[in-house]
């Protein structure tokens, strides 16, 4: 891990270059989790784990290489630092995806294949509660341009479904949905987030 050795617990950086990450920064504080917002490579210093947040990902894989954060995060995510992806975070994080860019790169930190704005377009938005494993009961998710999971690999843990497709789902490290949690206030995506990092 990255931590800084002045900080009294795990620091969470949220990519801020595009997006929602704003609203994911109020969630942590009202854990009382520090973090910070991720814009170039400097801030990354002292980071334990990272936040890719919803947004329009063909936009977030530009600016990653403007930003010259591609590589850093490239090198932090091969090391193990926990990813939690939301929306187009899990675009980001997927091993493959369809109807993207030509040019669109990602992290391929998940085995899953997901199909951008698979739930339809922004009129299509809806909302739904879902059972998530490790939580005793149902989380309501909102549901925004969301990318559907086509696939998924054998070593992947699926923590949530909507009508039989995987919404929420983990391998090693990194946790991605397909929703945006930080759009309730239900904050207990991001402590289950915040536990993995202290070992809960």
């Amino acid at each position: 891990m990255n931590r800084s050795a002045e900080s009294p617990g795990p620091v969470v950086g949220v990519l801020a270059l595009q997006g929602a990450f704003s609203t994911h920064l109020d969630r942590l504080a009202s854990l009382n989790v520090k973090a910070r917002p991720v814009t170039q490579p400097e801030h990354l210093k002292g980071v334990d784990a990272l936040i890719l947040p919803g947004g329009e990902s063909t936009t977030m894989s530009m600016l990653l290489d403007t930003s010259g954060l591609r590589e850093p995060l490239g090198d932090l995510f091969v090391d193990g630092m926990p990813v939690f992806g939301t929306c187009a975070g899990m675009i980001l994080c997927a091993s493959n995806v369809l109807d993207g860019r030509p040019d669109q790169r990602g992290f391929d930190l998940v085995d899953v294949t997901v199909r951008r704005n698979g739930y339809g377009r922004q009129l299509d938005s809806f909302e739904t509660d879902l059972n998530v494993a490790g939580l005793a009961s149902p989380f309501h998710a909102v549901f925004i341009r969301a990318p559907r999971v086509e696939h998924v690999g054998a070593a992947v843990d699926i923590l949530a479904t909507h009508d039989g497709v995987p919404v929420l789902v983990r391998d090693g490290t990194c946790t991605v949905a397909a929703f945006h949690p930080e759009l309730t206030h239900d904050t207990r995506l991001h402590e289950l987030f915040v536990a993995q990092l202290n070992g809960n």
